[in-house]
């Protein structure tokens, strides 16, 4: 990463553990939060590790000039493929949301040759997983206990305040400035001088837009609440395939639950929170991915953005099913062919194959 890196080093000391300087993708901990530091060097050993698996791709850089980068995850195929986004740590304090990234991109790489399934997916869609987003803000908030809860980015302020940062999820072009959001500069969800004016927001919408029709799933992982929200933050607004993204948010919380009995609630905004505008989970149904989810990780009051070290697995494994179960729906329905059978269907092909066999023997 060059001179960007050692940036990124010498200003992220944290407070609460320093970073690990003797460890390798083997040993690597997932049980525990990392600096940025340390994800760097992740995302450059997974590059390492699996050179026919996983890529790292450029993707913009912050507004105190610190690069942001992706993985790039799949089976490289000579047929074109469709593709799932996933970002985390759109918001600094939300500390379990880069660890759930690291989880998922461990699974799908140290799983993927004994699980059919994932196997199959990856072969015909590429993972887009971008650990941290909001980089400059979350290694602010790793400085010491006063700046545990920053949410938002570190951009100068705009003229006439003195307060940094823009809510990054409030800055997207989609109804941007219009409900829940603030122009107070110092406010923690200010929506920025205008849609795109972060260049981590801009970052993301330049990338996607370029290829929107390669998308079927945009997943964004924030906490807490334990909530899976589909578009629209605008109470007026209703996605075309509403119907479908509500059933299928039931069935990410039920295999959620069934992991550790956790209940996490599906609806829009406006009926589970507030109205909002400017989010990058709007902007993605927007400009036509068709299926499209804010995550809301653990916990529900206790803890809030503290969550303890201790619950990052058993959060990390129930959201890994449930993220799970709506990049398998959006997969089987473009590759049908690949779709495992349900238990019912399976009986029957093998009822009919049984059948068969007796008529002509």
């Amino acid at each position: 990463v060059g001179k960007s890196f050692k940036l990124i080093i010498d200003n992220n000391s944290g407070f609460s553990h320093k970073a690990e300087q003797q460890w390798t993708l083997k040993n690597y901990n997932y049980t525990k939060y990392h600096t940025m530091e340390d994800i760097y060097k992740w995302i450059n050993m997974n590059v390492a590790e699996y050179p026919d698996l996983a890529s790292s791709q450029f993707l913009g850089m912050t507004s105190e000039n610190r690069p942001i980068y992706l993985l790039k995850i799949g089976i490289r195929t000579d047929t074109p493929k469709k593709a799932v986004w996933m970002d985390c740590g759109i918001h600094a304090r939300e500390w379990i949301a880069p660890a759930f990234c690291q989880w998922f991109v461990k699974e799908i790489l140290q799983k993927h040759k004994e699980d059919e399934k994932l196997n199959t997916m990856l072969q015909n869609l590429d993972f887009y997983v971008t650990p941290v987003l909001n980089i400059d803000g979350y290694i602010y908030s790793w400085l010491n206990s006063s700046t545990r809860l920053w949410r938002k980015s570190r951009s100068a302020p705009p003229a006439n305040c003195t307060c940094f940062g823009v809510d990054l999820n409030r800055n997207f072009d989609a109804t941007w400035g219009t409900l829940g959001i603030s122009s107070d500069c110092c406010s923690d969800m200010y929506c920025g001088t205008g849609p795109n004016s972060e260049p981590e927001a801009k970052a993301v919408t330049e990338f996607l837009s370029r290829r929107k029709d390669q998308f079927l799933c945009f997943l964004t992982i924030h906490s807490r609440g334990q909530l899976l929200l589909y578009p629209y933050g605008n109470p007026e607004k209703k996605a075309p395939n509403y119907k479908e993204l509500k059933e299928l948010g039931e069935s990410a919380s039920k295999a959620i639950k069934d992991v550790h009995g956790m209940v996490y609630r599906v609806g829009s905004p406006p009926e589970l929170l507030y109205n909002n505008s400017g989010s990058s989970r709007d902007w993605a149904k927007d400009i036509g991915i068709e299926f499209v989810y804010t995550f809301e990780l653990r916990d529900n009051g206790t803890y809030g953005f503290l969550l303890p070290e201790e619950q990052i697995q058993p959060t990390c494994e129930e959201v890994f099913a449930g993220a799970r179960t709506i990049i398998s729906h959006a997969h089987d329905k473009h590759f049908p062919s690949s779709a495992v059978p349900s238990a019912p269907a399976l009986w029957i092909a093998v009822l009919a194959a049984w059948i068969s066999f007796q008529t002509f023997t």
